[in-house]
């Protein structure tokens, strides 16, 4: 996005009228380049509206990401292991971003980054994410651990966890966790969590732990989505605290990650247990590349393993490619 086009939403994001002179003074460009640049606005999904004599506005208010509110939110610890927050109005993919920027050996600070818009927003299995300008949360945070990939047994079901509960915080009710790290409110996804890792996986190395919500969800954004989803603002979130979210997220998610290195998963087994949606429910499980294999949910393991109790017995199902449907509990 264009320098110009962004300090013109910062603006105009207030939801009230501003004349293309008053906007064209306040950067020093003309009403031209004004008009122009706002023209970009709807390649970003915005509607603009312009009435003769009073100017533009958009046709309903942003909150714009701000790293001073958001780093204003964070406690003092986890401020101390967050130097930057970083926002940027644009980017493919804030996890492929911090996966570019890990670097051999590394800093053990967090790296955060946020974005407004991804035009190339990372799912789960390769699915792309949707990522409308302004509207949502898409956040990476960049770790560091020394054992390598054998010490993140679990570590996704954690991720998924603190945002559970930072929501749970905020007020969100019937908020649950489907295996591994999906977010869900009232049986509908409102979120995901997506981990990549870089670097050496026998020793040190880095993990991007990137977090996708859905705070203002709109329908033609969402049309190509297959599954049943929600958005938090349907669940109560007030989306003009959206940074104050952010912030909570970021507090919950670098605590849990933090013990989470020094303790493993199994001490947070008892609150996985309360959100899990799977467990005693009807299954079907999906393995990369083998046939479904249909159960009923018993929880997760000490590691972090899905079990499933099969026909054939009980069957332990561990992350990366295995794919996860509910039964609706009307089927059940």
């Amino acid at each position: 996005m264009q320098t110009l086009s962004y300090q013109l939403l910062g603006v105009l994001a207030d939801g009230q009228f501003h004349t293309g002179e008053a906007l064209g003074a306040r950067f020093g460009v003309s009403k031209t380049s004004v008009w122009k640049a706002i023209g970009d606005f709807a390649a970003l999904g915005l509607e603009v509206h312009s009435v003769r004599g009073k100017g533009y506005r958009l046709s309903e208010k942003l909150c714009l990401l701000d790293a001073a509110h958001i780093r204003g939110g964070l406690r003092p610890e986890i401020a101390a292991r967050v130097p930057l927050v970083e926002v940027l109005p644009d980017v493919d993919s804030t996890n492929a971003l911090l996966l570019r920027r890990a670097q051999p050996g590394g800093a053990d600070h967090v790296q955060v980054c946020l974005a407004e818009w991804q035009s190339a927003g990372r799912g789960r299995r390769g699915r792309a994410w949707v990522s409308p300008f302004g509207h949502n949360i898409y956040m990476s945070l960049l770790f560091t651990f020394d054992a390598g990939a054998v010490a993140l047994s679990g570590l996704s079901l954690v991720a998924g966890l603190a945002v559970a509960e930072a929501l749970q915080a905020s007020g969100v009710r019937d908020v649950g966790l489907k295996w591994p790290n999906d977010i869900y409110c009232q049986e509908r996804k409102a979120g995901g969590i997506l981990l990549e890792i870089a670097g050496d996986p026998q020793s040190r190395c880095h993990v991007v732990v990137g977090v996708g919500l859905n705070l203002k969800a709109r329908g033609q954004d969402m049309s190509e989505v297959t599954q049943q989803w929600t958005d938090l603002a349907s669940q109560g979130v007030d989306p003009g605290r959206r940074n104050h979210l952010v912030a909570q997220l970021l507090n919950a998610l670098v605590a849990a990650v933090s013990e989470f290195q020094t303790q493993g998963f199994a001490v947070f087994l008892p609150r996985w247990q309360r959100l899990d949606l799977s467990r005693e429910r009807a299954l079907e499980v999906l393995p990369g590349g083998a046939e479904a294999v249909c159960g009923i949910g018993q929880g997760v393991d000490a590691d972090g393993a899905l079990l499933v109790a099969t026909p054939q017995g009980l069957r332990k199902f561990h992350g990366g490619e295995v794919s996860l449907r509910l039964r609706a509990r009307e089927e059940m």
